[in-house]
């Protein structure tokens, strides 16, 4: 009972400490005099950023994003096909009105996150039921505590790093290396600084595909290209190198590999004049890569959207367990998508359990890791994190290149050093709140005031 007592107390004294927090951001409080998570632990400094990024989130919701009208029409396309594993119901639902996050972050978000601490130690009962032995009730609590308050699942990872892109740019007036998103800009953009991007066809103008088998003007296609102001890149289809495709099932889509770097000149925004930047100059010692996830792609499938996501050791190119994120899509679907991915660590390919790919090495990962840095100082330094879809190919010219850039990307489960990327956070929302109140305070005819409502 006095276990049950202390677990109890201690879930109602971290939701306390949650939305105080939040109220407290959400009020146009100063970020650096937060009176909440004041010890300098990796946890306090990660629920700091956590609460902070949940609260800008509705400081930018009617704003103008970089690569849409507005946040919120950014965040209802991203979650149209994301759900809370086991619930079945697109995010989408709950963020179409600002009264309905307020409901998701309040009151929903703590209850998924009780039921969360729940299921993990029915979890936990059932692995020590094997031994014998029985879970101890504070791993509620604990496991409480990190969902609310620290979530380190690969959602709450991409969202975090969202909402600091989004947040960045609009401070920043959406500053040139944002453009880098549509990816004929940079298509064009890597070609002309020098970065090994994927190569795109200048003719012919424009395409007509026809099925060789229906009539009445059916099956027929029209595609303008890009190049001659049309919508549609038109590229030869690129394949997998002998390396990575014998690692992969037959009829496998191209597969990448998805390096994400960060850029401490995202925070100053120093030495970013494109037009005075050498093409050729190597990056600079403030952009990193933080981690790295081969993306093996299923068998039969036309991207590597569907795979299993294979973390390397960006040290030493060393290919470690694989895993996967699909619950995460599971639309419409309770009885059967699994809560977790706990226990599916894959070492061989699910669709070719001959191959093991757990424990095979990159042969050119240094290579990669330049490679990637560079490109991050050529085209958008002042970018904070960029996720770079990085092919492996038979094509002689470029076996090595860049299919596009993401701005608002994830790790994909992959690892990385979380004290740099929390120290690398902080510095950034310290900077960028610190503008943001520079900016409030000036009235500048911001619509929402100087309260982040």
């Amino acid at each position: 009972m006095k276990e049950l007592l202390l677990v109890v107390t201690t879930i109602i004294k971290d939701t306390i400490q949650f939305y105080g927090c939040l109220i407290y951001f959400l009020m146009g409080k100063p970020y650096k005099t937060c009176p909440y998570f004041k010890t300098t632990s990796q946890e306090d400094l990660h629920a700091k950023i956590n609460i902070y990024s949940i609260a800008i989130s509705f400081y930018l919701y009617n704003k103008k994003h970089y690569r849409k009208s507005s946040y919120r029409e950014d965040i209802i396309d991203n979650f149209r096909n994301v759900a809370i594993p086991g619930t079945g119901i697109p995010l989408s639902y709950f963020v179409q009105y600002k009264l309905s996050c307020y409901i998701l972050i309040f009151i929903i978000y703590p209850i998924i996150c009780l039921i969360a601490s729940l299921h993990w130690y029915y979890l936990q009962c059932k692995e020590k039921e094997k031994d014998n032995e029985k879970a101890s009730l504070d791993c509620i609590s604990k496991e409480y505590y990190i969902r609310l308050l620290t979530p380190n699942d690969w959602f709450s990872y991409w969202r975090l790093n969202s909402r600091i892109a989004g947040y960045h740019a609009y401070i920043h007036n959406v500053s040139d290396g944002y453009t880098m998103e549509n990816k004929w800009t940079f298509l064009q953009e890597g070609l002309r600084r020098n970065v090994p991007v994927s190569p795109f066809l200048s003719e012919p103008s424009s395409l007509v595909i026809k099925h060789k088998n229906e009539e009445g003007g059916m099956g027929i296609y029209f595609y303008k290209n890009a190049v001659n102001d049309g919508d549609w890149i038109i590229q030869e289809r690129m394949y997998n190198s002998d390396w990575v495709s014998s690692l992969l099932p037959k009829n496998a889509p191209l597969s990448t590999f998805r390096v994400m770097t960060y850029s401490r000149l995202a925070i100053s925004m120093d030495d970013i004049d494109y037009d005075k930047r050498s093409k050729d100059k190597v990056s600079s010692d403030d952009i990193s890569a933080l981690s790295c996830v081969f993306r093996a792609g299923r068998e039969g499938a036309s991207t590597d959207h569907s795979s299993i996501l294979f973390n390397v050791d960006i040290n030493t190119g060393t290919i470690k367990y694989g895993t996967t994120n699909a619950h995460w899509y599971k639309l419409y679907n309770v009885t059967t998508c699994p809560y977790r991915s706990f226990g599916q660590e894959h070492t061989t390919h699910p669709d070719a359990s001959n191959i093991t790919v757990t424990g095979q090495t990159i042969p050119n990962i240094k290579e990669i890791l330049k490679l990637v840095e560079d490109s991050h100082y050529k085209t958008c330094p002042d970018v904070p994190f960029v996720g770079w879809d990085v092919v492996l190919s038979t094509h002689e010219k470029v076996p090595i290149c860049l299919l596009e850039v993401n701005l608002s990307c994830n790790f994909f489960r992959g690892s990385f050093d979380k004290h740099v990327y929390l120290d690398f956070c902080n510095d950034l929302c310290t900077t960028l709140d610190e503008k943001k109140l520079n900016r409030d305070g000036s009235n500048d005819g911001d619509d929402d005031g100087k309260k982040m409502k």
